[in-house]
């Protein structure tokens, strides 16, 4: 199992440093200090977090010197993408998933060059069909859609696709073969499966917790099926990369799950830490991410 620590070089999206409970972040023209509950050892750069210019507490929500009611924006690997300041601590970024672009553009144009093989599952006939569950404000999408993919784009959250939409604007992919689809994961892959459709790709990133069509989600209790409907709905030799954040979580599950559901042989799954490393020197251990090429 390999480390997906990013370097600490300097960058438009960064972790500065983290400790005391607290993350300290710059997005763009923005110095962020959010919660961290895993950041447990004393903040390496103390100085650093003078200068602040959002702080997000559960208790008091955002405060600082910065207008927390307009969104700003960030470049991620050449996407533009918009930010703000939400009501629950977030800002429309998680920044440990960019280190898994580069690895889903190469799968895609492994795909467009006719090896393995494609799947069906959306619009432009020549583009391989890339599934993205949980797909959020869009970061993953708008990488594979910019590779050539053609995309499902599923959320529950209307706000979350319309914020998706933007950042495709932004990113000057609006034109790109997108579905934006306002969903249940696992109901619209079952329904995928009945009308015969067949993706070459699935991007997975479920919550820990939360709302179902069915009922409430829990990734230790549902994850398993929700893997199962999306190999039925897998191209030969589809690729898939399936995040968590689940505090504690052991991989070896999912990389069983995920062998299991899309027919591969144990041992095909990878397995690399999600991770952030500060310029301070502090690392952020954020979750896993199985990968299935």
């Amino acid at each position: 199992m390999g480390s997906q620590a990013d370097p600490p070089e300097r960058r438009d999206v960064e972790l500065v440093d983290a400790g005391d409970g607290r993350r300290l972040e710059r997005f763009g023209s923005r110095l962020v200090d959010r919660p961290a509950a895993i950041a447990l050892g004393p903040r390496l750069a103390p100085s650093a977090w003078t200068a602040i210019d959002l702080r997000y507490d559960a208790s008091d929500g955002w405060t600082g010197s910065a207008d927390r009611s307009e969104p700003w924006t960030v470049e991620v690997r050449g996407l533009t993408l918009e930010l703000r300041a939400t009501a629950s601590g977030g800002v429309g970024l998680y920044p440990e998933h960019a280190a898994n672009l580069a690895w889903l553009e190469a799968r895609v144009r492994e795909r467009l060059s006719g090896s393995p093989s494609r799947g069906s599952g959306a619009p432009g006939e020549d583009a391989p069909a890339v599934l993205n569950l949980f797909a959020h404000t869009g970061l993953a999408t708008l990488a594979v859609a910019r590779a050539g993919a053609a995309v499902a784009h599923v959320d529950a959250a209307r706000a979350s696709i319309a914020w998706a939409r933007r950042n495709a604007a932004l990113s000057g992919l609006e034109d790109r073969p997108i579905r934006w689809l306002v969903d249940d994961a696992r109901a619209f892959v079952e329904r995928e499966g009945r009308r015969g459709r067949r993706y070459a790709g699935f991007v997975i990133d479920p919550p820990s917790f939360g709302r179902a069509e069915s009922g409430r989600w829990s990734l230790r209790d549902d994850l398993g099926a929700l893997l199962d409907a999306c190999g039925r709905v897998a191209a030969e030799d589809a690729f898939v990369l399936l995040t968590a954040h689940t505090t504690g979580l052991d991989p070896e599950p999912m990389l069983d799950a995920v062998a299991r559901a899309f027919g591969r042989r144990p041992g095909e799954p990878t397995a690399q830490r999600l991770a952030l490393a500060a310029e301070s020197g502090a690392i952020l251990e954020l979750g896993w991410a199985i990968r299935l090429a």
